[in-house]
């Protein structure tokens, strides 16, 4: 579970990624962890990381289309791939950009991300604070870029994640 310090949050993983391939092969790890109604929050600065670490999402999903910022746009669904042996039920990616909405929950109502979080994994970048009511079950990952441009994540869950997350091979 995640532990909390004076009222602040502290990361269950966190992890340093030396390069962009390693932030996608992240992403990667992830995205073969994640199912339908799961809902996941990037947070990080700008140039931290946030859509290299969804294109390793989408590649552990397996799903279809090229995976870019959906800044102007807002969200981007992406198909669910092929029936594999790893993933039997493939699930579709929702990939939304919330900084346009400037913590509007009116036009994240408009999104109707919940509709889509019943059968699709809903990645939220720019996403904290205001997302996290779409579900209680939520994993935030943090993610931070130092100054040699290594690249740190931390993994922060919340409701069923702070269970699932100790079992996965993100944790260990």
């Amino acid at each position: 579970m995640a532990a909390t310090r004076m009222g602040e949050v502290v990361a269950e993983v966190s992890r340093r990624l030396p390069t962009a391939e390693d932030t996608v092969a992240f992403g990667r790890e992830l995205g073969r962890l994640l199912r339908a109604e799961d809902l996941v929050l990037l947070a990080g600065p700008l140039g931290a990381g946030k859509t290299t670490m969804t294109r390793g999402i989408a590649e552990g999903l397996g799903v279809s289309g090229r995976v870019s910022s959906p800044t102007f746009v807002l969200a981007r669904v992406h198909p669910a791939g092929p029936t594999t042996a790893e993933r039997p039920d493939p699930v579709p990616l929702v990939h939304v950009d919330a900084y346009r909405l400037g913590g509007d929950l009116a036009q994240l109502d408009d999104l109707d991300l919940d509709a889509d979080l019943d059968r699709s994994a809903v990645v939220v970048e720019w996403g904290e604070g205001i997302a996290e009511r779409l579900s209680a079950d939520h994993l935030v990952v943090r993610l931070d870029r130092l100054p040699d441009d290594v690249r740190v994540v931390d993994l922060e869950p919340s409701g069923c994640w702070t269970d699932r997350l100790p079992a996965t091979r993100l944790a260990g």
